[in-house]
C-alpha cells in the first residue's frame, strides 16, 4: 500500500509529525515497534513538558497514542530493516517481512542505549545488568545496585531505584558529574545514594547472576559488590537502517536543513534525538516533529504540481 508520508518511529517527534500530517490531510503510516519511545521508558515523571506541572512518561505516551487514532493514523508495530528510493518513491521494508511504500518519509526512529564496552556485560545482560531502571528496577528489591553513568538518566534512575533497592552507587567516569543541580538533589534526598566519581568500571563478574564491579580510581583498582548494574550512558542514534541515503555525523546523527529539517536525498526528512542537535529534550523533539510534517506537506504539494 503506498502513503503520502511513512514515519519512522513514535516518540515525541514521530508522535507529534504523525498529528501534524493527519490534520494536513496526507495519508500517513507510522512504523515503530512501540508508542512513546524512550518516554515509556523514563523512570521518573517529566516535570518540564507544558501543559502539565508532573505526567509519568508512560502517561504521556498514553495520551499521544490515544491522539493519533483519534486523527486516523496508521500505525504498524514492527521494526525496520531498510528504506530505498526508487524514482520518487520510498520503499521500506520491515522485521515483519512487509515492504511500505511512500512520496515522503521522516525519521524519527530516536536513539538506543550505549553500552559500556566492558568485559562481562553483555555476559550478564538480563542477569543483573540492565539499560533500563524502569523495567526493572522492582526486580532488585533490597538489594544494593550501581549506576554507571553520572548525567540526569543516571541521577533519574538513581531516584527511580531508591523506592525499591537498598542503596545505590552511582559511578562517574570524569571528575565531576554531569546532571542537573535538580535532579542530583532529588536522588541525593532520598538517602539511599553515593557517587562516585573518576571510576573507570573494568569488569561487571559474577557466577549465575551479577555479584560485583571492578572499577579503577586514582586510588587503585576497586571492588564494589552489588547484585544490579544499570548502564546509563546516554544513547546511540538509531540510524543503520538509512544507509547512504542521509549524511551522518561521527556520532550517528542525521545532517539535515535548519530551515526544514531535510535531508541530502529528497522527501527524506529528520526529527528528534536522530537529528543532529546539542539538547536532547521532548519538546525539542516535538517541536522539530511538527516542522518536519509542515515540511513534507510543502514538499509533496511542490512536487504533485
Amino acid at each position: 500500500m503506498q502513503y503520502d508520508l511513512i514515519i519512522i518511529g513514535a516518540g515525541p517527534a514521530g508522535a507529534t509529525a504523525g498529528i501534524y500530517s493527519a490534520r494536513q490531510k496526507l495519508k500517513t503510516l507510522i512504523i515503530s515497534k512501540d508508542i512513546g519511545g524512550q518516554l515509556s521508558k523514563k523512570a521518573v515523571d517529566i516535570e518540564n513538558y507544558p501543559g502539565f506541572k508532573k505526567i509519568s512518561g508512560m502517561d504521556l505516551a498514553d495520551l499521544l497514542s490515544e491522539q493519533l487514532k483519534d486523527n486516523g493514523v496508521e500505525i504498524a508495530l514492527t521494526g525496520v530493516k531498510e528504506v530505498k528510493k526508487d524514482d520518487n518513491l520510498f520503499k521500506i521494508t520491515c522485521d515483519n517481512g512487509k515492504t511500505y511504500e511512500s512520496l515522503a518519509v521522516v525519521a524519527t526512529s530516536g536513539a538506543k542505549p550505549r553500552e559500556l564496552g566492558a568485559k562481562g556485560e553483555r555476559e550478564f545482560v538480563g542477569r543483573g545488568v540492565s539499560y533500563c531502571a524502569l523495567c526493572d528496577g522492582p526486580v532488585f528489591r533490597d538489594k544494593s545496585v550501581a549506576v554507571i553513568g553520572g548525567g540526569n538518566s543516571g541521577f533519574e534512575s538513581a531516584l527511580f531505584l531508591s523506592n525499591y533497592v537498598k542503596d545505590i552507587t552511582i559511578l562517574e567516569f570524569g571528575k565531576e558529574v554531569k546532571a542537573d543541580k535538580e535532579n542530583q538533589e532529588h536522588a541525593l534526598k532520598s538517602g539511599k545514594v553515593k557517587v562516585i566519581t573518576e571510576a573507570k568500571v573494568k569488569e561487571i563478574k559474577g557466577d549465575k547472576f551479577v555479584e560485583s564491579v571492578i572499577y579503577d580510581s586514582p586510588e587503585g583498582e576497586q571492588k564494589l559488590e552489588v547484585s544490579g548494574v544499570f548502564i546509563e550512558i546516554g544513547y546511540a542514534p538509531d540510524t543503520a537502517f538509512l544507509k547512504d541515503l542521509a549524511e551522518l555525523t561521527e556520532r550517528g546523527e542525521i545532517i539535515s536543513n535548519l530551515e526544514t529539517l531535510e535531508t541530502k536525498t529528497p522527501g527524506l526528512f529528520v526529527a528528534g534525538d536522530a537529528n543532529k542537535g546539542k539538547y536532547k529534550q521532548i519538546i525539542i523533539s516535538a517541536g522539530e516533529g511538527a516542522k518536519a510534517a509542515l515540511s513534507v506537506y510543502e514538499y509533496i504539494k511542490k512536487n504533485q504540481k
